[in-house]
């Protein structure tokens, strides 16, 4: 009788590991998210100190750049040698980060902690990371509900951290609010701790191998440099950061410029996080169903519209509100899509570089977007001219991700040896 029971064992084990990684990752990218996701609404009260709109603006613009920059690198690094050890020290990292910024005395300071160091800490602690462990801790067939799961809970803090981040700094100043926020970075290292050392252990038996996880670092770099709908998928994901990140750094400071109360650009951003969890969870079910390049060009073209109807109607808070939710539903519900597409293409032996790219793109158009709201806003004194470039972007993306070829590159080298009709 124990020699049955026995094979059961490493069943249970197995489950309560993936289990136990499916909510680190979620507890850890909800705790990056969120504070990331705060940052502009220090944007007022650090004028201060001196610093302009597009002063803080740079900074945050090159936080993601750095982000975007570091992301392939980290990726390989967590590839090479497992998540937990890269999650850790970025962590550290993100948490010095924001105490430099609780000291700084000008903007130079702010480009330090919340520009340079910050961004290596969220290459680290965010989505590029963590959807690379999820990936391979579940079969291939549940990959996108559980990756769609794990970035909708990566999103619950936000709905709190926001709005708690704007008391602290109503009620203890700005530079407490910082220190608060470092203090919940220097967290994610220690629950970085349950990811154990050494590559991801799940990996091996949860990943069902590929034509394409024969090859090489170099050698799939060098394929997906040539593969039409990779550089589709990653041209278009620029339009996705240049949208999020100007809406998360620059609406809260056009609905003060709007008449409407600061506390309402705090709110929004939690309504937003709230709204993820939903919306994020939802496309991961259908990524699992339906084409995921097909979804994901939707996801730009929707958002484009919801911001066309925004700036139509007259701003009040009732359609800042629906304005929020209907941007969280469409939040981060290109996680799953870009991940699920990254790992169908080229499976996930090289996930963390390959989808580090991807993100790449993404961050230059966080930059982008950032920087492009700062500079408008001190010369014109209005958001038109960045609002309108959002439009443009968005629109484009969607023409480019719409035709997307998703096609492996041993499909496409079949297809290419049929003969013509």
């Amino acid at each position: 009788m124990s020699d049955i029971a026995a094979p059961a064992r490493p069943a249970r084990s197995l489950l309560s590991r993936t289990a136990l990684l499916l909510i680190l990752s979620a507890l850890i990218l909800s705790l990056s998210t969120g504070i990331r996701q705060s940052s502009g609404l220090f944007l007022s009260p650090m004028a201060e100190i001196g610093i302009s709109t597009s002063a803080f603006s740079f900074a945050i613009a090159l936080q993601s750049i750095i982000w975007g920059v570091s992301q392939p690198f980290i990726g390989m690094l967590a590839d090479r040698f497992g998540t937990g050890i890269v999650v850790i020290g970025s962590a550290l990292v993100y948490a010095a980060g924001l105490l430099v910024t609780a000291s700084a005395g000008s903007a130079i300071g702010l480009d330090i902690g919340a520009g340079a160091m910050a961004g290596i800490g969220v290459a680290g602690t965010g989505l590029g990371v963590m959807m690379g462990i999820v990936s391979r801790a579940v079969p291939p067939e549940k990959r996108s509900q559980a990756v769609g799961t794990v970035a909708a809970a990566g999103s619950l803090a936000t709905m709190v951290i926001a709005p708690f981040g704007q008391w602290l700094i109503d009620a203890h100043g700005w530079r407490m609010a910082w220190t608060v926020f470092a203090a919940m970075a220097a967290c994610m290292a220690v629950l970085a701790l349950g990811f154990g050392r050494g590559r991801d252990a799940v990996a091996a038996s949860a990943a069902t191998a590929t034509p394409e996880d024969g090859l090489t670092l170099p050698q799939v770099l060098r394929v997906a440099a040539t593969h039409p709908g990779y550089i589709a998928m990653t041209v278009a994901f620029f339009a996705c950061g240049f949208q999020l990140m100007f809406i998360t750094v620059h609406l809260p400071s056009y609905l003060v410029i709007c008449g409407l109360p600061a506390t309402l650009g705090a709110t929004a951003i939690g309504v937003i996080g709230l709204c993820n969890t939903v919306g994020t969870y939802v496309v991961g079910l259908l990524g699992a169903r339906y084409s995921q390049r097909r979804l994901l060009a939707l996801v730009y073209l929707i958002r484009t519209v919801f911001i066309v109807i925004f700036l139509a109607l007259p701003v009040s808070a009732a359609s800042t509100m629906v304005f929020a939710a209907a941007m969280g539903l469409l939040w981060l519900s290109v996680a799953p899509l870009v991940s699920g597409l990254v790992g169908r293409v080229f499976g996930l032996k090289h996930f963390g570089a390959l989808y580090g790219f991807v993100f790449l793109s993404h961050q230059v158009g966080s930059f982008c977007g950032v920087l492009l709201g700062g500079i408008a806003f001190d010369a014109t004194g209005s958001y038109t001219t960045a609002w309108l470039g959002l439009i443009a972007i968005g629109a484009l993306a969607f023409a480019l991700q719409w035709p997307m070829d998703d096609r492996t590159p041993s499909e496409r080298a079949g297809a290419a040896l049929q003969p013509a009709a």
